[in-house]
């Protein structure tokens, strides 16, 4: 108001010119900015259609189907992409799936196509862009134990990204969407928590492990990408979502913590204050997110295209133990303790220990346990995250709720732990029956 009052006041001293000017301006802006509005409203309205009124028909009508290419299509968040392409793209002709370790599955899957490469060889990854509309880039190691050589790690994530860059230039594959991680921003080894931020909210990034450094870098260059000239003369255009700790149905890391907690009696301690809260997504949900993106990212690229996105749904904001036993406790499992049982003065000791002898059996063995410095700082940080961003440009809403993301994930694991019990009483089974097979043999050799 006080800025408005002094134009006015210059105004009024009769500079007629100078008001015909600024009028002119406004108008232009004016214009200029109420044209950027309906154009964005056109590309987003119709959001359950999935374009804009008249494309899918116009599509329908041409026979110009989709082909998508999906990297890392074999892994856990590729194969739950693959799956929502299959049930949810109306208008596709083939999913290609390159991985290195291919799912034999997936083979039966109609429209799949399996293609096995490495993502670090340019050649393959060339041949399996080839003729696409579409590549979704998941592939990726993902690593922050010292599972994995730095340099590997660089290669697959950093070296693979280029190549995929590189390949839909060269190939004319107009859009990519890359699937990064929010361990591109943080949380940092400071411990500084962020709180509901999003993509525009300031933190103090700083990367010392090579996943983050890698995926970071990898990021970078995919945005970097967008607006690139291809040889075909159009423009490739590249958007990145970042998920959160993303769980689900066949998630490794959660089926390691089972495991960890059947050799425990189903009992676990608390060590990060329940205060702590972490943003946690459901896969089908991430899949979701992608599949939206890659649609959108045709229909309006530029308001798509150079853009990054965090990806997060309705999970509830909880530290890594409380949210781990919504889906363990349905199991049997308990956690001890409203507050950490262990100080964290202890827990630092325990995995500089740890990270001290990773350092030191180096050069005889993997010693990579799941509790390290970094792992630590990632866990007892608050990182939670916002995708209003997602909602304005894209009309993203998450397709499952909590509750079926929930149950989904329990069933599974529910499913495992019925799967065990079955083997215990199979073997004990066969136990008894060799026991009594050994009885019956010593008393028949008995004078």
């Amino acid at each position: 108001m006080k800025a408005s009052g002094g134009r006015s006041g210059a105004v009024g001293k009769g500079s007629r010119g100078i008001l015909s000017g600024g009028r002119k301006l406004g108008y232009l802006i004016f214009l200029w900015t109420f044209q950027a509005e309906m154009m964005q409203r056109s590309c987003f309205m119709n959001q359950n259609a999935w374009f804009p009124p008249g494309m899918k028909e116009k599509m329908a009508a041409t026979g110009e189907k989709q082909i998508y290419v999906v990297t890392g299509g074999s892994g856990f968040l590729g194969k739950h992409l693959v799956q929502m392409i299959l049930d949810q793209e109306p208008n596709l002709a083939e999913v290609r799936v390159f991985d290195l370790h291919l799912d034999e599955s997936m083979q039966d899957l109609d429209r799949v196509t399996l293609i096995q490469g490495d993502i670090t060889n340019p050649d393959d990854v060339k041949a399996a862009v080839r003729g696409s509309h579409v590549v979704i880039h998941t592939a990726s190691l993902v690593d922050v134990w010292g599972r994995v050589a730095p340099e590997k790690i660089s290669a697959v994530n950093v070296g693979g990204t280029q190549n995929v860059i590189d390949a839909c230039v060269s190939e004319g594959t107009q859009y990519l969407v890359y699937t990064s991680s929010m361990e591109v921003v943080g949380p940092n080894i400071k411990g500084v928590p962020f709180y509901r931020g999003n993509e525009d909210t300031r933190y103090e990034v700083i990367h010392k492990e090579p996943y983050p450094i890698s995926k970071a870098k990898a990021e970078k260059l995919v945005i970097e990408a967008n607006g690139r000239l291809m040889e075909n003369g159009k423009r490739l255009h590249t958007c990145a979502l970042r998920p959160t700790g993303i769980y689900g149905r066949n998630h490794p890391l959660m089926k390691e913590f089972y495991e960890q907690g059947l050799r425990t009696k189903r009992c676990m301690v608390r060590l990060i204050p329940a205060s702590v809260e972490h943003g946690r997504v459901y896969v089908g949900n991430v899949a979701w997110m992608h599949l939206l993106v890659a649609r959108k990212i045709q229909e309006c690229p530029t308001v798509i295209g150079g853009q990054v996105y965090f990806c997060y749904d309705n999970s509830p904001y909880k530290s890594y133990e409380d949210f781990n036993m919504e889906f363990l406790r349905p199991c049997g499992f308990s956690l001890l303790g409203s507050r950490p049982l262990v100080p964290y003065f202890l827990l630092y000791f325990i995995a500089l220990f740890n990270a001290f002898l990773q350092w030191l059996l180096k050069p005889f063995c993997t010693y990579a346990p799941i509790f390290n410095p970094y792992t630590l700082a990632v866990a007892s940080t608050t990182f939670t995250v916002e995708t209003d961003k997602a909602q304005r440009n894209f009309g993203y809403q998450p397709r499952y709720t909590w509750e079926e993301s929930r149950n989904s994930t329990v069933k599974w694991l529910q499913e495992m732990d019925a799967q065990r019990q079955m083997g215990k009483n199979a073997l004990a089974k066969v136990e008894r029956t060799g026991n009594q097979e050994q009885k019956d043999a010593s008393n028949g050799n008995q004078p």
